[in-house]
């Protein structure tokens, strides 16, 4: 009798590879595999590649009939043995071998018995190591993904077992990813009905990771008992494994099933879970990829846009992180979808929560301040993506995008606006225009600009210096911050943070270039635009100490980077101005304004008397601003601004000492070389077409009350003159202001067609009334030199080239040539 009780006669009969087969089973299982008998099996199938599909198909069917009869000791010996035939044999004729090995495989797998389902999966790990040389295009693994991935779920209520089960059931994955993810031609487990399954399952695994923060920079080394024994930790490398090994084709993927497993599981507020695997994708992926996460991101937004705000947040806060990341590298072109998608993100938010204000109105219940707290959450959430992502962005698209957010800034008036304010009234409109500013000011942060002319071109200066952004103190302070992130090129804004006079301005250190021939034209062009929204800014009422702060610091910022010496004089014509706002009070300002404009003229002529350092000024602006602290303290910043202060009952117009006179200034600067001849022409804001749009007071009706009245160069005269105003002399002023503008509109055509008109055109013109001087001086030369024998009789006049005529002397006649 032969081993195992098979008759010696029936042995010899059977084929060769059965007995070489049969006899590495020892008769008693607990001695393991005979080493000497599949030495010679290995050899005989070395040697005989074309027995290894039927040995294959032997070693499964024994095993799958001692799988039956539950006789694990046998079972273990031929997985053995089919390992070690698979590292011994690199051939073609392996093939075959291979699906007998699977089957054996998906046979353990099957079974309930936890040591068989680590068993196979360990083969198979074995298996997935091994580079065949030819793909074999017809095998596939749909089973095994369907069978890792349960096992990844799997709830053995012994917790050893479990953690056993699920460890096995990712390195299963891990092994059919390495398997196939390289081979393009072979069955990819990159279609979404695999994906499906491997993801979730990866990520339920990761959701046990106790440590949130070691997940969130790039791919760690663990150690490999780590590895063996924390499925989270071993999913976690699976999964960036499986992301860094994803092509273009192939990478939405594998994120959308990110998705579903988040909504599923609820896991968008709290949100910890969702950024760090959002983190863990994007230092995974290559790095041109990354826009194709931020599409998805986006798109999942839209498609949870009616959900609860706290789920809107998380997703927003997931974008935020992931253009964090993108950022550093390729974004790809989804720059003006996010901007796009995230403010039409802001205008719902927006919606829901004045539509809940409105319920509220008429049923008052608990719930509906947490949902407006709540929506707030969501729109300060959009305002720092928008901000941080454009802050990353180059220059060049950082300008685009200013311009594309200012386009968006609903006016109140207009109707062609991207975000239609038509449906949200004042309280929406105000809401969006506030929202949509602050995204500004985070996008201009660190801006650097070469030219002033490039950060503030005319269509985003206009729309940014509206007068309905003006009609809001929040509003306006957001606008001047803007204007100082735009202008301020050399970091001086800190120095000059808080109104105050400033003893020594040399002590700050301000850094400064010499004004550029751009920023010259900027100014001569667009100046009076700056002075004017300074100027209106100065006179609204509801006006706080910061508004004022932030008005000093922008004076002190034109000065700075854009003044010369024109601009030095128009400056000065704008505080004389302010003065004259205060003390005149035409618009009926509270006192606390009154002083505060007082107050902020003279700290800022403090600041620009020691920037042109001219003695005479300086000495004149001090001798004020000594006056003052002796006799009117609440005429300066340093005591206006105290939380109290006494304020005066009333300004007296006729204490000169206190206040600035124009011709004091204008003394002390003509002796040192400035052109004073336009400070004696008072400062009178530009009327523009918005002015007639805006709900403010026409500034076209301050105008025609101020023209003549305050004609004079200094205070004193302005307030003799203003007692002596009759209707004659308003009628008079009318209509010389009315002549004035008409003029005015005159010169603004001619130099508006010789900006706008073609060069052709202008050349054209130019040459046609050359030629009129020409025959006309030719005429008068004529004349000259061949004087008529009498006044009754005629002549000919020879003019250059022309033709020749005769006119009567008497009746020639000489229009002005010029």
């Amino acid at each position: 009798m032969g081993r195992k009780g098979v008759c010696c006669c029936c042995a010899a009969l059977r084929p060769r590879y059965k007995r070489l087969v049969d006899n590495i089973f020892p008769e008693d299982p607990k001695d393991g595999l005979v080493k000497a008998d599949m030495e010679k099996l290995t050899f005989y199938a070395v040697s005989a590649p074309e027995k290894l599909d039927r040995i294959g198909a032997y070693l499964a069917e024994r095993l799958t009939r001692d799988v039956v009869r539950h006789r694990y000791g046998y079972v273990l010996i031929a997985m053995e043995a089919l390992d070690q035939l698979l590292m011994a044999c690199h051939s073609q004729s392996i093939k075959p071998f291979v699906e007998s090995f699977l089957h054996m495989v998906a046979k353990l797998l099957e079974s309930g018995e936890p040591k068989l389902q680590v068993l196979g999966t360990n083969s198979f790990v074995k298996f997935a190591n091994i580079e065949e040389d030819t793909p074999s295009y017809h095998r596939r693994y749909d089973f095994f993904v369907s069978r890792f991935s349960a096992m990844c779920h799997s709830c053995d209520p012994d917790p050893e077992i479990q953690n056993e089960i699920r460890i096995a059931g990712i390195r299963g994955i891990q092994g059919v990813v390495r398997k196939t993810v390289n081979d393009e031609l072979r069955a990819t487990i990159w279609e979404p009905q695999h994906m499906d399954k491997i993801v979730p399952s990866l990520l339920f695994n990761m959701q046990k990771i106790e440590d949130i923060d070691s997940r969130i920079g790039p791919p760690s080394s663990p150690s490999a008992g780590v590895k063996e024994e924390n499925p989270s930790v071993l999913a976690e490398n699976c999964f960036r494994e499986l992301l860094g090994r994803a092509t273009y084709g192939n990478m939405n993927n594998a994120v959308r099933p990110v998705f579903a497993h988040l909504d599923y599981h609820r896991l968008w507020d709290p949100n910890e879970f969702a950024v760090s695997c959002f983190k863990i994708i994007m230092y995974s992926i290559q790095a041109q990829y990354s826009h194709h996460v931020i599409q998805e991101i986006l798109g999942h937004l839209d498609v949870r846009k009616r959900d609860s705000p706290r789920v809107r947040a998380g997703i927003i806060q997931v974008l935020l992180e992931a253009v964090a990341i993108a950022a550093k590298g390729s974004i790809g072109p989804t720059v003006l979808e996010v901007f796009n998608t995230l403010l039409k993100h802001l205008r719902i938010s927006v919606d829901f929560e004045l539509s809940d204000r409105h319920s509220s109105a008429e049923s008052v219940t608990l719930s509906t301040s947490s949902k407006e707290n709540d929506e707030r959450i969501v729109q300060n959430a959009i305002i720092q993506t928008i901000g941080f992502f454009g802050s990353n962005l180059p220059d060049y698209q950082r300008s685009e995008i200013m311009m594309f957010i200012m386009s968006k800034v609903p006016v109140l008036g207009t109707a062609s606006q991207s975000l239609d304010p038509s449906n949200l009234g004042d309280l929406g409109t105000r809401r969006i225009q506030i929202m949509l500013l602050r995204s500004l000011l985070m996008v201009t942060s660190g801006y650097k600009a070469t030219t002033i002319s490039n950060a503030l071109p005319p269509p985003f200066l206009d729309p940014l210096l509206s007068p309905s952004l003006m009609e809001d103190s929040e509003l306006r302070q957001l606008v001047l911050e803007i204007l100082h992130n735009l202008i301020d090129r050399h970091d001086n804004r800190a120095k000059l943070r808080g109104i105050r006079i400033i003893p020594d301005v040399s002590d700050l250190k301000i850094k400064r270039d010499k004004i550029s021939r751009q920023d010259v034209s900027f100014m001569k062009k667009h100046g009076q635009q700056l002075y004017r929204h300074i100027y209106l800014g100065c006179k609204e009422e509801d006006n706080v100490q910061k508004n004022f702060e932030l008005l000093f610091t922008s004076l002190a910022l034109t000065t700075i980077e854009l003044a010369n010496e024109e601009v030095v004089i128009d400056l000065i014509r704008l505080a004389i101005a302010l003065q004259d706002v205060a003390i005149i009070n035409e618009d009926n300002l509270p006192m606390f304004n009154r002083c505060g404009v007082m107050a902020l003229v003279a700290a800022y002529l403090n600041f620009l008397s020691q920037m042109i350092a001219v003695p005479a000024f300086c000495q004149h602006v001090s001798k004020v601003i000594e006056t003052r602290s002796v006799e009117a303290a609440y005429f300066l910043p340093e005591t206006i601004f105290k939380d109290k202060c006494d304020l005066p009952t009333s300004l007296e117009k006729d204490e000169k000492d206190l206040f600035f006179l124009t011709n004091k200034i204008a003394e002390s600067l003509g002796g040192s070389g400035y052109n004073v001849e336009r400070l004696s022409v008072p400062y009178v804001p530009q009327v523009t077409d918005e002015d007639r749009l805006s709900r403010r007071k026409s500034i076209v009706d301050t105008v025609s009350l101020q023209v003549d009245i305050l004609s004079g160069s200094n205070t004193e005269d302005k307030v003799d003159n203003t007692e002596e105003i009759t209707f004659e002399a308003l009628k008079k002023a009318i209509e010389n202001n009315g002549l004035e503008e008409q003029e005015k509109e005159k010169r603004r055509l001619v130099i508006e067609k010789f900006q706008k008109a073609p060069f052709e055109e202008i050349a054209a013109q130019c040459e046609t009334k050359a030629n009129l001087l020409h025959d006309r001086l030719a005429q008068i030369l004529e004349l000259t030199i061949r004087p008529p024998p009498s006044p009754s009789g005629t002549m000919t006049i020879t003019a250059g080239h022309a033709h020749y005529h005769s006119v009567p002397v008497y009746e020639m006649k000489f229009p002005d040539l010029f």
